[in-house]
């Protein structure tokens, strides 16, 4: 387990102003990590022990138990400085939920402990080769007294820093020598189990420094009391998907708030007024003004607050992830349109802001919000409870 030691949160209004102390700290030298890809390893360090990630942890075990707005807003103000390090606990988030969900009580006591003394969990769910996303081929079964994981995961954001891992399985067991149903399990192991192989492979164009490279499990073996199923979280009317989306749409809209912040240093530091303006400064042409009030609409809109009961919540945080995705693409590459020329230069490294957007953005496709929040308009269907973040 992780050697931080973690300080403990007990308000929202505590939980905002660390996360904007830590906004400040991590927003200096982004760009340059982002741009050698340099892992923030120290400030992922800060981050656990501010004690920020166990403010959801049930106040039965000792945490704060903020809600999902708060946790929103938390991620939202460190993406503004780095959405890098706001992406990298996502899954520590959406496992603490399913341990809040599904758990059994030992298992509750013991990562909800585990995470309130500074562990970090990091996801080890998405596979490649499967006809779609949702199909599992990494499995977990008997072997003698215990149980054996093999297979291999990909896109496993958070995993060089973490301590616990969340390996999502497929258990066929028709003889239930394990004394499990079959179905999906999410084991919850340390990072450094043996067999566990995690690999620095990583190289998408934005997003660099998140971690999120491939994990191998070789003959994991691993206790029954690991395991939880995952089925009556993912496939009930429990909000676990929408709170996962949640978080995805914070770390757009923090993007774009720091995208639109970084246009506006820019514009009123270096950027000179386009010469039919008629103006001296950059900041008084009318048009710009214009642009940047337009790109403020839309990043302010994305910041409003959202209903958090299951259905209506689902398709509100739907609604917030496609203005979210568009805001945080449209303002990071507004950012040259109206910094002009010079803002394109390479040492800036200004461009991180629409790599991180236009690579984060690809997570889940917007085109299917569209299609859950028509269809509750028109056919008063809810939207689907799949668990996919």
């Amino acid at each position: 387990m992780t050697a931080v030691i973690a300080d403990r949160i007990e308000s929202a209004a505590r939980a905002i102003d660390v996360a904007r102390n830590l906004a400040a700290e991590f927003a200096v030298g982004a760009a340059a990590r982002d741009r050698d890809r340099e892992l923030p390893y120290a400030q992922v360090d800060r981050l656990a022990a501010s004690g920020l990630l166990a403010i959801t942890v049930p106040a039965a075990f000792g945490g704060a138990d903020l809600p999902p707005t708060v946790v929103a807003e938390v991620v939202r103000i460190i993406a503004t400085a780095d959405p890098n390090i706001a992406q990298i606990p996502h899954s520590h988030f959406v496992y603490l939920n399913l341990l809040r969900l599904a758990g059994t009580p030992a298992q509750q006591t013991r990562y909800f402990g585990a995470v309130l003394d500074g562990a970090r969990i990091a996801n080890a769910q998405s596979e490649r080769g499967g006809a779609t996303v949702a199909d599992i081929a990494t499995t977990v079964r008997p072997e003698g007294e215990r149980l054996r994981i093999d297979g291999a995961k990909y896109y496993c954001t958070g995993s060089l820093f973490a301590d616990l891992l969340a390996v999502l399985t497929r258990l066929d067991d028709p003889n239930s020598e394990s004394g499990l149903a079959s179905g999906e399990y999410v084991v919850y192991l340390p990072a450094d189990t043996p067999g566990v192989r995690i690999v620095d492979d990583w190289n998408g164009i934005g997003q660099r420094t998140t971690g999120s490279g491939t994990i191998v499990f070789d003959g994991v073996l691993v206790d029954r009391d690991q395991l939880l199923a995952r089925a009556s979280a993912v496939h009930a009317p429990t909000g676990y998907g929408a709170f996962a989306q949640l978080l995805h749409a914070a770390i757009d809209a923090g993007i774009a708030r720091g995208a639109l912040t970084a246009a506006t240093d820019f514009v009123r530091e270096f950027s000179r007024p386009w010469f039919e303006a008629g103006v001296e400064r950059a900041v008084d042409d009318p048009l710009l003004i214009q642009r940047f009030g337009e790109l403020a609409v839309g990043v302010t809109a994305v910041t409003a607050d959202r209903s958090d009961a299951v259905a209506h919540a689902s398709l509100a945080v739907a609604t917030a992830k496609i203005l979210a995705d568009r805001a945080a693409n449209e303002v990071s590459a507004a950012l040259f349109e109206v910094a002009g020329t010079r803002s394109a230069a390479a040492d800036l490294n200004l461009h991180h802001f629409w790599r991180n957007a236009r690579t984060h953005t690809l997570h889940d496709p917007v085109r299917w919000k569209y299609q859950h929040i028509g269809r509750a308009l028109l056919h008063d269907t809810p939207p689907p409870q799949h668990g996919v973040f």
